[in-house]
């Protein structure tokens, strides 16, 4: 079952059964036809049988809009009428305790409709079937028994579970029993083992819901560190596909773990992990639901609260996830982000906010296609295909220890080259040089700050790789120079499939490929898997888990170098994508490319738009190893980058899976022109962050479909504040550039870009964090102030790091957007105005007219700044300053990282400099605690802002010397801006006397 979205234009009132009778019947004739009364999916009547149905076009028809998986349900549907659906003499109380009302009662599947008649329940059942059954059988704890398609009373008996209708959406009408002969029990006691525990299981019973069950298994458990924890499943007698990603653990035995393990033997064996301080269970497995067959796996464990963040990657409609029986599936696909899809990675990864706010996260280690579902008891049920089950817990206990605990197994993220922290431009689209050079001279004109200019695949002879069209782009390769010279930076997109018929002795990167037999191959392991893609004629795959391969990918790049001057590497398509489904002739029929079970993925169908299960490649087959493509391919594509440019790797990859932040950023994906799709970038975003791969964006102004100003223009502002910032259009539409729309929108947009590039020396300071302690740089609130549960599902809003809290305009026409404060001092980025104490934990209106993002400053912090510039190589150039925010405590500290911005490992080979600042008790101090690169020298403090000073101080010195009084200047507002000269690398005290 899938997930259903519900929207329409009910009244947000929530009227108890104490009401009046008078607002009883107002309620009953106002809302008794409802888009959130139960309905079964296929009892829905069409609303929009006419092609191009929208969420908008379906409510402007005052319908309902629930996006459905299954072909055949429409999606926008006609209301319907509670109070039609059950005659009052036969309605079953679905709500006996107090406190009914609506929203509770639409919970619980049930219909809601106001009566006259006291003795009538306004919360009633569908029928006297459902109330038994639903009694007997509570629906928050069903797992489900039947999760493919196709379920019915006889099939699930058969299975020994149990049948029980509901019209709640995604609810399983077939579902295991209590204490059914389903899963594994002990064999034998846990034995201790040098790292933890083993156990060995047998089958229970005789029922098999898809075959191939495998007994004994065994499971290890395994005390990795003191905050991390392995359990792993799997077959002692044959060897099982295993994620090639090796997490090492602790080398020292001797540390105290933060959790314990508990196997309880009671009618079915269960499995605990549990947070040594304060008792809660974090896990809880009923291994006797376990399922461990040849091509299907499944586990179910309970969670200790709602608070689940993660799983991907998808178009998820909040950063907090819904959990009443939602399921995602898991399996790279080149597919534009729509509600429900499995998209273009897999992160089998979620944290867990536990009810005391303390965090956990957990990580399950397989790349078999799977799906994961969210249920409300609340549990999880994880289901896959292959491989075995090998999770991993991280203890947390903040969300930020969790991410780093997490980036420690699975590799810290890249450290990005400057550069790319500068705005970005790219279109597909540019069908000639004339067409690039006129783009890029409208953004200089207009002084638009402009960093990178991006090659898509209009650059290429006939979309060919390491090709460039000299006819359409005849000069290219001294335009790239010229680009260079003027400051900037240019990336190139590379595909992932290679055309074989191009006339032989003139196409070297197949020939050679074809030489070193770097493909990926049929399922006989020696031709080659024929597919068709962007190239003309038929395309062969790289397999670059073949060592051969990444030699060859390597060589490329560079010989590739010497034609055009790039800078860093865009590689797409890499789900792999395919245009056709499965290779030529097509995909055998067997047990890999049409497996007993296939998770909940778009389509249905292993080999739809990519290659066979069955093709083989240097790890095993396609079957297994399909979601690590593009992480296979970022690796020798991030050597590649560095080899051939001798300067920091720069790689944009978008396929992604666990651990590829070690080797490349990430965008979210051919988005739409929407404004829905501005929220959905900031929680993708959100959760990039959490998947250890923070160099993360969406494509600015939207890649599909026609953008408007306004929604540009909005856009371009939140954009400012992705880590990886670039506009970025589809072919056929027209031009979005910041430059295109005129002297107020390039105005606008230079100003939002100027902010950004002031805050570069912040942002890169939270990357280098990124790198060597695995911090986010993104964050939600929640990150911030978990033990506020109104910052849980705030996703509208988010923080660079735990300072800056960005609060963009999301709505069409909107000129002020509501910001939730948590508690803390927050100061607005543009006056320094401190935010009024009455405005703390609430949430307040604040003005955003078109030319201004809402921006805040949390009070206890330091951001070191510096004057912007249209590239970032004059920019480095320029000037630092301090703004200096207090806390309630007249407190604040923060960090300086720098270095040249793009040479190899500069952060191991320890060439950077790092300053820490610290203002306590009316003074500021900046240490130099490293000194290790030295162009930092010229380099110089041109002011200082302090916020949230309570009065004027008589006489402020530097380094022991009086400043001036016409050096500095206070407002009544607590802020004084101090004018200084002072080198950067010099010792630096500031005290303020009164």
């Amino acid at each position: 079952m899938s997930k259903c979205y519900f929207s329409g234009t009910m009244k947000a009132v929530r009227l108890l059964r104490v009401c009046s009778m008078v607002l009883a019947v107002l309620v009953q004739s106002a809302n008794s036809s409802s888009c959130l009364a139960p309905l079964a999916p296929q009892l829905r009547k069409d609303c929009h049988p006419d092609p191009g149905a929208s969420e908008a076009s379906c409510l402007s028809r005052n319908c309902c809009w629930s996006p459905w998986k299954t072909p055949g349900i429409p999606w926008c549907f006609e209301k319907v009428d509670s109070c039609s659906v059950v005659p009052e003499p036969q309605r079953i109380d679905c709500h006996p305790e107090p406190g009914a009302d609506e929203a509770a009662c639409v919970n619980r599947g049930c219909h809601w409709c106001a009566s006259e008649n006291t003795t009538v329940p306004f919360c009633f059942y569908n029928s006297e079937e459902e109330a038994t059954c639903s009694t007997k059988f509570p629906i928050r704890n069903r797992v489900d028994c039947h999760p493919q398609p196709g379920a019915s009373p006889e099939v699930c008996e058969a299975k020994g579970c149990v049948w029980c209708p509901t019209t709640i959406a995604n609810v399983p009408w077939c579902f295991y029993p209590a204490n059914g002969p389903h899963g594994y029990t002990l064999k034998d006691a846990p034995q201790k083992t040098a790292q933890g525990w083993r156990v060995t299981l047998i089958k229970r019973g005789t029922i098999s819901l898809f075959g191939n069950d495998i007994s004994p298994i065994v499971m290890d458990v395994e005390f990795h560190t003191k905050d991390r924890l392995r359990f792993k499943i799997y077959d002692p007698n044959n060897k099982r596909f295993e994620v090639p990603l090796n997490i090492e653990s602790s080398s020292d035995v001797s540390f105290e773990p933060n959790y314990d393990v508990e196997f309880v033997n009671d009618t079915v064996l269960q499995f605990r992990v549990i947070r040594k301080k304060t008792r809660t269970i974090l896990w809880e497995t009923t291994l006797g639901g376990l399922i461990f067959s040849n091509q299907y796996l499944q586990l179910m464990t309970s969670v200790p609260s709602t608070s689940i963040y993660g799983f991907g990657e998808h178009e998820h409609p909040s950063f907090k996830h819904d959990m009443n029986y939602v399921r995602y599936g898991m399996f790279s696909r080149d597919q534009s982000p729509v509600a429900l899809s499995n998209l273009y990675g897999v992160h089998p990864f979620y944290m867990c906010i536990e009810k005391d706010f303390n965090a956990h996260g957990v990580l399950l280690l397989n790349s078999n296609a799977q799906d994961v579902t969210l249920s409300p008891s609340p549990s999880l049920t994880f289901r896959t295909i292959g491989g075995i089950l090998d999770f991993y817990m991280f203890l947390g206990p903040t969300p930020e220890n969790v991410i780093q605990q997490y980036t420690e197994a699975i590799g810290r993220p890249f450290m990005p080259p400057y550069w790319s922290l500068g705005f970005q431009l790219s279109r597909w689209g540019y069908n000639s040089i004339d067409v690039l050079e006129k783009t890029v001279e409208r953004l200089r004109q207009y002084d638009i700050p402009h960093d990178v200019q991006y090659g898509d695949i209009d650059y290429m002879e006939r979309q060919l790789d390491f090709t460039y069209d000299k006819a359409n782009f005849a000069g290219l390769p001294e335009y790239i120079k010229k680009l260079k010279n003027d400051g900037m930076h240019y990336v190139i997109i590379l595909d992932p499939f290679l055309t074989k018929d191009e006339p032989q002795g003139t196409y070297r990167p197949y020939e050679l490929g074809q030489e070193l037999g770097v493909w990926v191959n049929n399922s006989d392991g020696i031709t080659p898997a024929v597919g068709k893609a962007w190239p003309p004629g038929d395309s062969v795959y790289p397999d670059y888990t073949n060592p051969k391969t990444a030699e060859w990918w390597t060589q490329m790049c560079m010989e590739f170098k010497n034609v055009l001057d790039y800078d860093g590497i865009w590689i797409d398509m890499n789900e792999p994508s395919n245009f056709q489904n499965g290779q030529h002739p097509g995909c055998e029929k067997n047990h890999l490319n049409y497996p007993p079970y296939v998770p909940d993925i778009t389509g249905g169908l292993l080999a739809e738009k990519t290659l066979c299960p069955d093709s083989k490649t240097y790890l095993g087959y396609h079957y297994d190893t399909h979601s690590l493509f593009g992480w296979s391919q970022a690796i020798p594509t991030f050597y590649a980058s560095q080899n051939a440019t001798g300067k920091r790797a720069f790689v944009l990859s978008r396929s992604t899976f666990v651990g590829s932040g070690k080797y490349t950023g990430h965008w979210l994906g051919d988005n739409f022109s929407r404004w829905r799709d501005m929220h959905m970038s900031i929680i993708g975003m959100l959760e990039f962050n959490l998947f250890g791969i923070p160099y993360i964006g969406a494509d600015i102004c939207g890649f599909n479909e026609e953008t408007t100003y306004e929604l540009c223009l909005r856009w371009m502002q939140l954009g400012a504040f992705y880590p990886f910032s670039r506009n970025h259009n589809a072919i056929g539409n027209k031009e979005q550039d910041p430059g295109v729309f005129g002297e107020e929108f390039a105005a606008i947009s230079r100003s939002a870009l100027r902010i950004r590039y002031s805050l570069l020396p912040y942002l890169y300071t939270l990357f280098y964090h990124s790198h060597v302690s695995g911090n986010t740089v993104v964050r939600g609130l929640m990150h911030e102030f978990t033990s506020d549960p109104q910052t849980h599902g705030i996703d509208r809003a988010f923080l660079w790091g735990p300072a800056l809290m960005i609060t963009p305009v999301l709505e069409e026409g909107a000129r002020s957007v509501y910001v939730y404060f948590p508690e803390a001092s927050w100061f607005d980025f543009y006056t320094g105005e401190q935010v009024p104490p009455s405005w703390l934990k609430k949430s307040v209106e604040i003005p955003a007219p078109l030319d201004v993002i809402p921006l805040f400053i949390r009070g206890g912090y330091i951001l070191p700044i510096q004057f912007p510039a249209r590239t970032t190589v004059l920019s480095q150039l320029n000037p630092f300053s301090l703004i200096i925010a207090l806390d309630e405590h007249g407190e604040a500290s923060g960090s300086l990282f720098w270095d040249d911005g793009d040479s190899i490992d500069s952060v191991e080979r320890g060439e950077y400099s790092y300053v820490e600042y610290k203002y306590s008790n009316r003074t500021l101090k900046a240490t130099v605690i490293k000194n290790g690169y030295n162009g930092i020298t010229p380099l110089a403090y041109s002011s200082i802002q302090i916020l949230g000073l309570t009065s004027r101080p008589n006489v402020i010195f530097m380094n022991g010397k009086i400043i001036p009084s016409n050096r500095m200047k206070y407002n009544s507002n607590g802020k004084i801006t101090l004018w200084i000269s002072a080198p950067l690398l010099q010792e630096l005290t500031i005290s303020f006397e009164y």
